[in-house]
């Protein structure tokens, strides 16, 4: 038996990179997932290449930053599937390249709402559905930069840090319960946002990875994979280090 058959998964930020390899993989084992994504479009093309591998899902179109989005994910998959026993957050915005003092204060508003709030709104609503059951995995994507902070990025790795934050303190909330919390922070991973950079830029950031490299989203899938199965039973609030030796603490 596949280790998510008859589960059912909401990823946000699904349509496409790092998000659909997610749902792509909890799907490839069995999960039905609830793609959701603010790009409409994509979430549906998305949705329709998931159908092709013969995997059953749902679309909510919707940005994180609005809590209705987090309402109405929730809502649908329990209408439709009964039960939610995966939550991973994925959905996330980048910085402006701009020096704190002569960024807009506004900036750190939006990536705040996506970044930080988004991912509260999607636990807020799915945890009671969990603990009706008494069963749960929850992952959050942060970033190697939530960790390390990033000169010309702060409102994002601040924010970033935030869920990391997050992370361990609802772990510590649910740790007497069937549901586990914990959080993967990856370094640069090879997706078509990452290649859109320059090559200087790329090899800018391989420069600071001890293994060499950029990862790959199949990697990072896999971990989270693994955080969201029944096999993680004794790891909660923890941070997951995916950044090819970049962050090791």
């Amino acid at each position: 038996m596949s280790r998510f058959e008859g589960q059912v998964a909401i990823v946000t930020g699904a349509a496409e990179g790092l998000g659909f390899g997610i749902a792509q993989r909890l799907g490839g084992e069995g999960a039905r997932v609830t793609v959701v994504d603010v790009n409409s479009d994509l979430a549906r093309q998305a949705s329709d290449a998931l159908a092709r591998e013969g995997v059953s899902s749902e679309v909510v179109s919707g940005d994180v930053a609005d809590e209705e989005t987090a309402r109405r994910a929730t809502a649908r998959s329990v209408a439709r599937w009964g039960r939610i026993d995966i939550l991973v957050n994925n959905a996330g915005i980048g910085s402006p390249v701009a020096r704190s003092w002569e960024m807009p204060v506004e900036e750190m508003d939006r990536i705040y709402r996506t970044n930080l709030r988004g991912v509260f709104s999607f636990c807020h609503h799915v945890i009671p559905h969990m603990l009706e059951r008494d069963y749960g995995r929850i992952v959050n994507v942060s970033s190697a930069s939530g960790k390390e902070g990033v000169a010309g990025a702060v409102p994002y790795a601040a924010t970033k840090a935030g869920v990391i934050s997050l992370t361990k303190s609802i772990g510590l909330e649910l740790a007497k319960t069937g549901i586990r919390v914990n959080c993967v922070t990856p370094g640069a991973v090879m997706t078509r946002l990452l290649e859109r950079l320059t090559k200087e830029r790329i090899d800018g950031m391989v420069s600071r990875i001890p293994m060499g490299r950029t990862g790959t989203v199949s990697e990072v899938a896999a971990l989270v994979a693994w955080l969201a199965s029944e096999e993680c039973s004794y790891s909660t609030g923890a941070v997951f280090d995916v950044s090819g030796g970049r962050t090791t603490y």
